[in-house]
């Protein structure tokens, strides 16, 4: 994989269906339904809008053999209205179900955490060698049948890691890491190469986009190192709805399917399935147009490691730089009257560290509370006010006092005087640019050329668009995918969207924030980790998670998990604060952590025994600071 350098990663073909994956296939778009598997009609229809929307396969859960065999109508109906799209049965716990839909669909998901091994109960098991050695067995004489099956009938299959829902068994041998992740779907992978059964497509998800990009990228390093090219399926579990989920899908597929990585996509949204398709298109679109670019004659710096990258060693200037979160940075440079600033004012929350407007800075009154960056040959070195130099301006840098000053810079410019003038001046924060066709490239090369030679200068990433305010999605897809490899590679200590078009600032200084939360580097709001729904989900989950938003998004910084099953319930709940899971029809279980506190709850009454939970633990600040008044 070449940093510098966008290309398709090779794979070989598999053929599902009508469809073929990978190789010089398109990267597919994909979804699942939300029905009852047992409702032939209810499928169909659903499954028809979903191929309607651009899907390119559609997944069903298929919890039992009732469900499995009635795939077979299914199929059949879907077939009879014209309709040619591949069917996926999803199966969980019991391999019986995978045999039983292998005759019926064009391929079968099988989750490496439960198919042999039990579910998931975050038990420390110890194992020798020998009995290590056993267990691979074991999965082996279960496993083998079943690809026996599916070679019969043609059936493809993905091997689908979840990081909610690894075995105990892999836990207590490689913790929750990575490598544990990987090594848990190539226990699988080598079993397949030995049976010489190839149609095989990969799934590593997690609704950490940290651990589901290193774990993706270990994955292809793992599979290279034994010769084996599979073709990937990527998508961010649990991502949510609207904005947020938009925001987050975006930035962990993004900065995969930017490197390359990735054959078929899914958005997972806590939303009608067909909504997912648009999504998955635009970012899939975007990514891809880069494809043929101008080279970009970068070296990686020789300490990076892009499977697991740290964040890179920059001096500390002000709150910019060191080990302090990336600062976001907004424009202003539209106002021109000194008024009109304060009908722009952003939500608290969203607040910009600095504000960049060029020569107009607002009268003192108009100003927000923050500070604002002018260029520098009109900046008088007025109070929490700092210059920003274009290159060319280098000269006269020397001659300016502040302790704070912004360079901008693109890779071309990085002249030897650039460099000359920047270890001179350790005081000044790059503004990194490029109108290059793959900017992510153009930034590595800059930033790993800065740290080759041992400049520790911080640097805020600039990324521009041109979008109306009806296009609000399509910038929030786009400025997501953008910068999600560059804060992955630990490359970015502040984020600069512009938007030369109707975007209000609002929204514009929202997404930057959305975008640093969604990669776990910055917290400005409650987080929500939800699954989008399937078969198995046991209650209203769009309305349920309306109503659990709506009570606690005043809770900023915890992570609060909405999930319809126990699939990756608790799993993914290790990583939420409090958790809200499906465990019966109409009865829903309340977690903190990893621990189930409250079981069977009536669905009705379980927003309420929510928040009351948070509550009884002291995480309501809110209701505690009422309290105290009252």
């Amino acid at each position: 994989m070449d940093l510098f350098d966008y290309q398709r990663r090779e794979t070989c073909e598999v053929q599902i269906g009508s469809t073929p994956l990978g190789a010089r296939n398109p990267i597919r778009v994909q979804s699942m339904t939300n029905t009852v598997t047992l409702d032939t009609e209810a499928c169909v229809a659903q499954t028809l809008r979903i191929a309607q929307a651009g899907g390119e396969y559609v997944r069903l859960t298929t919890q039992g053999v009732r469900e499995a065999e009635n795939l077979k109508n299914i199929n059949a109906g879907v077939r009879a209205a014209g309709c040619g799209v591949p069917l996926v049965a999803d199966v969980h716990f019991n391999p019986r179900v995978a045999d039983v839909a292998a005759e019926y669909a064009e391929k079968v998901r099988i989750n490496p955490g439960n198919y042999v091994d039990s579910a998931r109960t975050f038990k420390q098991l110890t194992y020798t060698d020998e009995e290590y050695a056993a267990e691979i067995r074991k999965i082996e004489e279960r496993f083998v049948p079943f690809l026996d099956i599916c070679r019969r009938n043609h059936t493809a299959i993905r091997i689908g890691v979840n990081h909610g829902s690894l075995s105990d068994r892999i836990m207590s041998r490689y913790g929750d890491t990575p490598e544990g992740i990987v090594e848990s779907c190539m226990e699988f992978l080598r079993i397949c190469v030995k049976q010489d059964f190839r149609d095989v497509v990969i799934s590593i998800k997690a609704s950490n986009t940290v651990v589901m990009v290193q774990s993706v990228r270990l994955l292809v390093q793992v599979m290279e190192q034994e010769g084996m090219n599979f073709p990937i399926h990527l998508g961010v579990t649990e991502a949510g709805d609207g904005e947020d989920g938009r925001i987050k899908s975006a930035v962990g597929i993004g900065a995969l399917l930017a490197d390359g990585i990735g054959d078929t996509i899914r958005v997972s949204l806590s939303e009608a399935p067909e909504n997912e398709i648009p999504v998955a298109r635009k970012l899939v679109d975007y990514v891809v147009q880069r494809q043929g670019h101008v080279m970009v004659p970068g070296i990686a710096a020789e300490d990076f490691n892009y499977v697991h990258p740290v964040r890179r060693l920059t001096r500390a200037i002000g709150n910019i730089g060191g080990d302090q979160v990336p600062v976001v940075v907004a424009d202003r440079m539209d106002l021109q009257a000194a008024g009109t600033l304060a009908s722009h004012q952003s939500a608290p929350d969203f607040l910009p560290d600095y504000i960049y407007c060029g020569q107009n800075l607002p009268e003192k009154e108009h100003r927000e509370p923050t500070a604002y960056i002018v260029d520098a040959d009109c900046w008088t070195g007025e109070e929490n006010t700092y210059p920003a130099f274009p290159y060319n301006m280098l000269p006269f840098m020397g001659q300016c006092p502040a302790k704070l000053k912004f360079l901008f810079l693109s890779y071309a410019a990085l002249t030897e005087e650039v460099r000359a003038c920047l270890k001179y001046h350790p005081e000044v924060v790059i503004i990194a640019q490029s109108n290059h066709k793959n900017r992510l490239a153009e930034f590595r090369a800059l930033i790993h050329e800065l740290t080759r030679n041992g400049l520790q200068n911080p640097v805020i990433v600039f990324q521009h668009y041109a979008h109306s305010q009806e296009e609000k999605e399509d910038f929030q897809i786009e400025s997501a995918a953008d910068m999600g490899a560059l804060l992955f590679d630990g490359l970015c200590d502040g984020i600069y969207l512009y938007n030369n078009g109707s975007l209000s600032h609002q929204d514009i200084d929202a997404t930057a924030f959305s975008i640093l939360q969604a990669a776990r580097q910055r917290t400005s709001k409650t987080e929500y980790i939800s699954c989008p729904g399937c078969g198995r989900t046991l209650y209203d989950l769009q309305d349920t998670l309306a109503r659990v938003k709506a009570a606690t998004a005043h809770l900023k910084g915890l992570k609060i998990a909405v999930m319809g099953c126990i699939v990756n319930g608790p799993g993914e709940m290790a990583d939420a604060d409090y958790g809200y899971v499906g465990a019966a029809r109409g009865k829903v279980s309340l977690y903190k952590k990893k621990e189930c506190i409250e079981k069977n709850i009536p669905a009705e009454e379980a927003v309420e025994k929510l928040l009351r939970l948070i509550r009884d633990n002291g995480d309501d600040p809110e209701y505690n600071t009422n309290k105290e008044n009252q």
